[in-house]
């Protein structure tokens, strides 16, 4: 299915999964609204891809409601439709709950959950007024761990949330054209990752390539309009799940 012409929202823009899912969308000419922290990176995005697609960068925090609104505003007032939204902003959190810190525990709500279910609920009367739309969430294949990891309760126990979210919300937008993806990548090389300390070369080579992420994004919004892929998981083939790729004790640098 051609994706030209259509508007999508990409937050977490300014990332390693969400640079590479902005270049695959940008080949696709579809028009694009990149919202992120950081205005420099925001701005280089604009103009790499202008040549290629109308951009429009909006610096937005997404843990705050007055910036998904101006974001949504903003997409709206340049594009007038919101075709796709990419829930790909994240934050992690990395330590044993005790001593996790109350600042980290607030960030991964607001980032991981928050700001997914608020924009969700920004876009989707739009999307229902035009009879279609698709709402993809970047989540974790920590999703798939039972129990969750050690030291990522916090983080998994809200993409677990978010799953559920997303499933529902698929079935009480479906009868309007409506899809929803959820996207359940394992670590992914990245900036963050890649500052990541007492990485094996055997743990680092189970990372999974950002662009793979893209891909799968791709695939998920060029099938046809009777078809919604629910959920895709996009693990290395040979990660084990008892043998995490983070070490036990690790901490999150800053982006």
């Amino acid at each position: 299915m051609s994706l030209e012409g259509k508007t999508a929202i990409v937050t977490g823009a300014t990332g390693g999964i969400g640079k590479e899912v902005v270049k695959k969308l940008a080949g696709e000419k579809i028009k694009l609204v990149l919202a992120g922290r950081r205005k420099e990176i925001l701005d280089s995005l604009k103009e790499e891809f202008k040549d290629k697609t109308d951009v429009l960068s909006v610096v937005c925090d997404v843990t705050k409601k007055s910036d998904l609104e101006n974001l949504v505003s903003s997409a709206l007032n340049r594009f007038s439709r919101i075709d796709i939204l990419i829930n790909g902003a994240g934050v992690s959190s990395q330590h044993p709950f005790w001593e996790q810190p109350l600042e980290d525990i607030e960030k991964v709500i607001y980032t991981n959950y928050y700001s997914y279910v608020m924009l969700s609920r920004l876009v989707v009367n739009h999307m229902k007024e035009a009879k279609g739309g698709h709402i993809v969430n970047i989540s974790s294949g920590s999703v798939m761990v039972d129990p969750p990891p050690r030291n990522f309760i916090v983080y998994t126990s809200l993409k677990v949330a978010l799953r559920s979210f997303a499933k529902g919300l698929f079935w009480e937008m479906r009868d309007f054209g409506i899809k929803v993806t959820s996207l359940f990548p394992g670590v992914t090389r990245t900036p963050l990752t890649n500052r990541l300390k007492d990485v094996s070369e055997e743990q680092n080579s189970r990372l999974v390539e950002p662009v793979v992420i893209a891909d799968t994004i791709l695939f998920a919004l060029k099938q046809p309009q009777n078809v919604c892929p629910l959920e895709l998981a996009v693990i290395n083939q040979q990660t084990p799940w008892t043998k995490p790729v983070i070490p036990f004790k690790q901490n999150h640098p800053e982006k």
